[in-house]
């Protein structure tokens, strides 16, 4: 049981870090960011083109590849986004669920539908004794770095000034201008940053999992179920769901594996007849 529950938190470690960029993005901007399973799948192939094609390893492929996503996604925001923001919420789910369509296109259609191989770090390449079983050494550095990439962000969040703006502006953007913050002015670099967190938890995925153009696809409807039990714009909530629900698979995935693909959203459906605002969400944004 311990085993399944720190696959789990595996798991879970690859969920929370797609729910925090994803509820940091829908809290300030409102943007229901289809497009965030692409960028997933978009950091782990940018991580596998630089291997392959220009012999770049996995530590530097880490820091680069979602630098050049937020880029993209700073290009994105600025260009159709913000023109978007002003109209009905629907216009931009269908602009972004749109260009998930077209980023997975490209890609399948440049490197077929087939899972290309990506190889684990050298430097991890064993496993760790953790005194009640032995575990990969790869997925330990996945759980620990996510842990740490959370923890950093949490850590902004709630002890800088920055920190302090952006968590207004995403919690409560509305009260924010009345104190007279300009919120418009946070909401390019935060889309950026939501979109490299997409992109580094696909470089983390890539050495573990299957590098194709749908294992984004397959991925982000279980994320938004996670933001949606950890409360929409919450970014501890998001956090929170993702190693929450992770670990909950896990173990409903052994012990109960009929319900294994419907296990999240029972839970979800749970969560919302109990609290419509998700775990961490807050009920005033529903009514």
């Amino acid at each position: 049981m311990l085993q399944q529950a720190f696959n789990g938190l595996v798991s879970g470690a690859f969920y929370a870090l797609l729910a925090l960029g994803l509820s940091v993005i829908f809290g300030m901007l409102g943007v229901v960011n289809f497009a965030h399973g692409a960028f997933y799948m978009l950091g782990a192939f940018g991580a596998f083109i630089l291997l392959d094609s220009f012999g770049v390893n996995f530590w530097i492929a880490l820091p680069l590849v979602p630098l050049v996503l937020g880029t993209v996604g700073v290009v994105l925001e600025r260009l159709f986004i913000r023109r978007l923001t002003p109209l009905d919420p629907l216009y931009n789910f269908l602009f972004t669920f749109g260009l998930a369509l077209i980023l997975q296109d490209l890609v399948r259609r440049e490197y077929g539908v087939n899972s290309q191989p990506y190889p684990r770090p050298s430097q991890l390449s064993g496993s760790i004794d953790l005194v009640v079983f032995t575990y990969p050494a790869y997925q330990v550095f996945v759980l620990a770095v996510s842990l740490l990439v959370c923890g950093a962000v949490w850590v902004v969040l709630t002890r800088t000034r920055v920190g302090m703006i952006v968590r207004a502006s995403t919690e409560r953007p509305e009260l924010t201008r009345a104190l007279g913050i300009d919120v418009g002015r946070w909401v390019t670099p935060v889309f950026g940053f939501g979109v490299a967190l997409a992109g580094f938890a696909g470089v983390l995925a890539a050495p573990m999992r299957a590098v194709n153009p749908l294992m984004g696809a397959d991925l982000i409807i279980v994320v938004f179920a996670v933001v949606v039990i950890g409360g929409l714009g919450s970014v501890f909530g998001s956090v929170a769901a993702g190693f929450a629900v992770g670990v909950v698979s896990a173990l409903g995935n052994f012990y109960v594996p009929a319900l294994s693909q419907t296990l999240v959203f029972i839970l979800m459906a749970a969560v919302l007849l109990w609290r419509p605002a998700g775990l961490f969400g807050r009920e005033e944004a529903f009514r």
